[in-house]
């Protein structure tokens, strides 16, 4: 079928920020709240937004939880994150065969700004969709709406590519296909991650979805 558009996620589909995610989730509630989160506990908000996710655990502390993840994982981002492998070759090859890519995350711009800048990837991208953008977050479809809109995009032309079912059903909102990358952690700890369109296990995989 082929797609012209191309909207990713960012953490867990493009950039391994799994490590730097758990670790500043585990410090912050231990930090604030005195509490040990288990690691699947965390996996299995992956790809919401934050204060949604912090919420669930103190509305009356959310401020303080919120202030104490970001301080703690801005200053290990760089140190901590990695990209995918294949994401590199992937991307400028996307390009070249004429696909439009786009992000769209739940991150603040700043912070996803740092990740796609460090690995410089930045360049491939005409559109970045992030926390700021939209009212409405994932699994909400506004902020794939949102990426349709400027970039004058049609939905049947048009994959979501993500890591977790908020990615899938945001893009099932907005009539728009997604595909579920498997090597990111979240989907193992979320349900219904098969219902999205396709499920691909490497980059060269995704290549062909996109472009044949």
């Amino acid at each position: 079928m082929g797609y012209k558009y191309v909207l990713f996620d960012l953490d867990g589909t493009l950039i391994n920020t799994n490590n730097l995610i758990i670790d500043s989730f585990k410090y912050t509630y231990k930090t604030c709240l005195g509490l040990d989160v288990c690691e699947e506990d965390i996996l299995k908000c992956f790809g919401e937004p934050l204060k949604v996710t912090l919420r669930r655990y103190s509305e009356e502390k959310a401020d303080e939880l919120f202030n104490t993840y970001i301080e703690y994982n801005e200053v290990r981002h760089n140190d901590t994150v990695t990209i995918f492998e294949g994401i590199p070759e992937l991307l400028p090859e996307l390009v070249k065969r004429g696909s439009i890519l786009a992000v769209v995350t739940a991150k603040r711009r700043k912070v996803a700004l740092m990740g796609l800048e460090l690995f410089d990837i930045r360049k491939y991208f005409d559109v970045i969709v992030a926390l700021e953008d939209t009212e409405l977050h994932k699994p909400n479809p506004a902020p794939v709406i949102k990426a349709l809109e400027i970039l004058g995009a049609n939905a049947s032309e048009t994959l979501m590519v993500g890591d977790s079912v908020f990615d899938i059903h945001s893009a099932h909102g907005a009539s728009v296909a997604a595909a579920l990358v498997k090597w990111s952690a979240a989907q193992d700890f979320q349900d219904e991650a098969s219902s999205a369109d396709y499920v691909v296990h490497d980059t060269k995989e995704l290549l062909k979805i996109i472009t044949e």
